[in-house]
């Protein structure tokens, strides 16, 4: 028995093919499920005990030379199979592929970018992690000025110099810092504030800050470069600015823009008076100007800074700003039709 089960082995090696019936005829014959191999397995219990160990050894070796040898040949004509259907047939349909999608912060971040560049201004950066100084006393926000509650922010625990910065107007002290006027420049960028995460606010968001620093910059120019940023970006030709206060500039104002009450949901967006806030702006404060080396007698400037969580939120109809973060591949599919 031993002798006969050998030469099935010997026949197995010698056995080649690249026919894929003749091969799947070879595992029937001996690993199927009426297969030789299990017939061999039958006939052990009636061996002798003192050969017993040879044969399981022998049927053991088959096993494993007749599964061997057929992968082997089953890889063979798979690959072959493939080199002809990936190079012979140069007719046959491609594979999909996925394409990806831009997210909505970095569509609006882009359109907000191409709409200044056509105005002469470039795009700065700084980074994220600030000091004291870049981040508010540069920026007429010395220490223990009461403004500074107005922004809950977060220190490093191990240095309070050091924090997160809660505005890009970093940027533009930085960017002041190293540039002489004539300034132009805008600064998009990641922010941070220690506030409570809902729908309608988060602790990091993005901003877009411009800055135009220049002799005999009026608020006049600032109010024409942002009726030009908005009849761009969203269509609507009126704005309005309303009186604020910020630190940093003087005077200060409030951005809006009339969104119109043709349907509910600019009832809802608006609050039932048709305008929309959208950011704040003003005149650079002559303190800011000396801090930053900048003579306020010879040159005078403006900045504005917008939101464009906000902004994406409101063009794409988005109802909780937590989405924009979330990475929800089925939220962010939504969008790649878009540029």
């Amino acid at each position: 028995m031993i002798d006969k089960i050998k030469e099935h082995i010997a026949e197995i090696e010698k056995f080649t093919s690249d026919s894929k019936e003749a091969v799947e005829s070879l595992r029937i014959k001996y690993l199927g499920k009426k297969g030789l191999l299990n017939d061999f397995f039958t006939e052990f219990k009636n061996v002798p005990n003192d050969q017993k160990k040879e044969f399981g050894q022998t049927i053991n070796q088959l096993k494993t030379i007749a599964t061997e040898k057929i992968n082997k040949l089953k890889e063979a004509i798979e690959d072959k199979v493939d080199d002809k259907g990936g190079y012979g047939d140069l007719t046959r349909p491609g594979e999909p592929v996925e394409l990806g999608s831009r997210h909505p912060i970095s569509i609006v971040k882009n359109q907000i970018i191409d709409i200044f560049s056509r105005i002469g201004f470039n795009v700065s950066e700084g980074p994220e992690i600030e000091d004291d100084w870049h981040n508010f006393t540069a920026l007429n926000l010395p220490e223990y000025h009461p403004a500074r509650d107005m922004q809950d922010t977060f220190f490093i625990q191990t240095n309070p110099d050091i924090l997160l910065r809660t505005h890009t107007s970093s940027v533009q002290v930085r960017y002041m810092e190293d540039n002489k006027p004539p300034i132009r420049t805008i600064s998009p960028g990641r922010v941070y504030r220690n506030e409570a995460i809902s729908a309608r606010s988060h602790c990091f968001f993005h901003q877009i800050e411009g800055l135009y620093i220049d002799k005999n910059v009026s608020f006049a120019d600032l109010k024409q470069t942002l009726q030009f940023f908005t009849t761009e970006l969203f269509g609507k030709s009126k704005i309005r600015l309303r009186p604020s206060y910020f630190p940093f500039t003087e005077p200060s104002a409030e951005l809006d823009v009339y969104w119109g009450l043709e349907t509910e949901a600019d009832y809802r967006i608006t609050k039932g008076t048709g305008w929309l806030e959208i950011g704040g702006c003003g005149m650079v404060d002559p303190n800011v100007l000396t801090n930053c080396g900048i003579d306020p007698n010879e040159y005078s400037g403006f900045a504005f800074g917008v939101g464009i969580d906000r902004i994406a939120m409101l063009l794409h109809q988005i109802t909780d700003i937590r989405l924009l973060s979330e990475n929800d591949v089925r939220f962010l599919e939504q969008f790649k039709s878009a540029l």
